[in-house]
């Protein structure tokens, strides 16, 4: 095994190193074509990627259910939902990135998978009931999207599309599997989750977003440092805009309506968590209406600016020093960097001013002094950082059923939070799938591992022995840019991200 190189409070101290590098690969010309399910280049190859770059599958759903009896490996399989029964999704790391921790997005029955990478063994760590199938998910969760591991050394999952919008927190997730503790935080707005992340400048604060094409982004700032069960949430609301917080981003109202510019923390409660006058209670867990969620109509009655489905969000900083928080607006084809100006009082020191900016779309520079690509940005969805501050954008699903989804590399020299350049990095080929949870390892910096979600191959009934759901492993030492390579291995990882 590899020794362990980092401890986790030296880990999570760490701050992300300003983006800013120029591009490190010869981007791809176009969309990787997508193979039948169950290839060769699904078994060993699903990515085309720039030359230099290895990778391997680590693990993947059928591996995992061949081994159970033998070995009691489990991972979890929601039944009748064919590819979408288990549905890796954004993963985390643990500090010394011996682990890796797998979200499962199933409509019913959502738990998170713990993977020992370097002893090969997985095991499910948390589940619900299963009774959501039924309609009852008083003790079941549905579509955990986002998995982080915390500065406390926890690893909290979120409810995306199903269930009601809760935030589960993993109280010990390094104990044995019969041994995990774990709490709803009533203290997150019920919402959409899928980004979901901590500040690097300041101890007290969580940024999440909404993914709805009315969503919009929040903090949560803790009463204490470290303790996430109490605190103030509030609202982003552009200063400028005026539409309808309550409509799509998209409406009749809404589309000429300014939604970048100078911006302001709203906040929907107190400081003790109890909702402002006016103001609708954000934490309501509604088991008879699954559609509900109840961050976002606190966010309406506060004027909380609407964006076409965030999903993921990265904390950085700018060359200024500023913390800044990026998401992806997915019905948008376009990814927003947010710019904390700060202010006056503990409770504002990480920003109750903000400065909204789009930070690249499909309508940027792409491949810019490179042989042009045919590939456009379809759905946004996931973000990544590496050890050197640079974003990479994952594409939600294929482009067609005939094209493959991409990863894109965000060209930002100057780091002030607008891309020049959106450059063509990786693009995948597996049927039916899309990439998720790009993630680079904490202690090996020229490591990453991206999850195929959902493929063709997961639905037994028509794939039989299909590979499904699966976590690859890339890495970069072997590209030609060798100095690339030599400043990712100096610098400290953005770990969390």
């Amino acid at each position: 095994m590899r020794t362990r190189l980092a401890l986790t409070a030296t880990l999570i101290g760490t701050h992300a190193a300003m983006a800013g590098t120029d591009t490190w690969f010869i981007p791809l010309t176009e969309s990787a074509p997508v193979t039948d399910p169950s290839s060769a280049a699904e078994l060993t190859s699903p990515w085309v990627t720039p030359a230099g770059i290895s990778q391997k599958n680590i693990v993947s759903l059928r591996e995992v259910e061949d081994q159970v009896l033998s070995y009691g490996q489990s991972i979890g399989r929601a039944a009748n939902l064919g590819t979408g029964a288990s549905m890796f999704d954004m993963i985390a790391y643990d500090p010394t990135g011996s682990y890796l921790f797998i979200p499962h997005e199933s409509q019913w029955g959502a738990g998170v998978t713990r993977y020992d990478i370097y002893n090969n063994f997985a095991e499910l760590i948390f589940q619900g009931d299963g009774q959501g199938e039924n309609g009852d998910f008083s003790n079941d969760f549905g579509a955990f999207d986002p998995c982080r591991w915390t500065p406390n050394n926890t690893v909290i999952a979120g409810e995306e599309w199903s269930g009601t919008g809760r935030i589960v927190e993993i109280l010990n997730p390094l104990a044995p599997a019969g041994e995990i503790e774990s709490r709803v935080l009533e203290s997150i707005a019920n919402v959409s989750h899928e980004g979901i992340n901590f500040s690097k400048k300041v101890d007290d604060t969580i940024y999440f977003v909404d993914e709805n094409n009315s969503g919009s982004i929040y903090k949560f700032v803790m009463s204490a440092p470290g303790d996430y069960t109490k605190g103030q949430t509030f609202v982003l609301s552009v200063d400028g805009f005026t539409g309808i917080a309550s409509e799509n981003w998209n409406s009749a109202t809404n589309a000429p309506a300014a939604r970048t510019g100078e911006a302001t923390w709203v906040a929907l409660t107190d400081e003790d968590g109890v909702p402002l006058p006016g103001i609708s209670d954000p934490f309501v867990d509604d088991f008879e209406d699954l559609e509900a969620r109840a961050g976002r109509t606190a966010a309406d009655d506060a004027g909380g600016t609407p964006y076409g489905r965030p999903e993921d969000m990265a904390v950085s900083k700018l060359k200024n020093g500023h913390e800044v928080i990026y998401f992806t607006a997915t019905s948008e084809k376009t990814v927003y960097s947010v710019e904390m100006l700060g202010g006056k009082g503990r409770k504002n020191r990480n920003g109750n001013k903000a400065i909204v900016r789009t930070f690249i779309s499909d309508d940027s520079p792409k491949n810019l002094g490179f042989d042009a690509t045919t590939a456009s940005l379809d759905s946004p969805d996931n973000l990544a950082i590496d050890a050197l501050g640079n974003i990479y954008v994952i594409e939600d699903a294929p482009n067609s059923s005939s094209t493959g989804g991409d990863i894109w590399f965000v060209r930002d020299t100057d780091n002030d939070g607008v891309g020049e350049s959106l450059d063509h990095f990786m693009s995948i080929r597996v049927d039916g799938c899309e990439a998720t949870g790009m993630i680079w390892n904490p202690v090996v910096p020229t490591e990453f591992s991206v999850c195929v979600q959902h493929p063709d191959s997961t639905d037994l009934a028509n794939v039989p022995d299909g590979l499904g759901d699966a976590v690859w492993m890339f890495n970069v030492t072997h590209i030609e840019d060798e100095k690339f390579v030599k400043q990712l291995n100096k610098a400290k990882a953005p770990f969390g991200e």
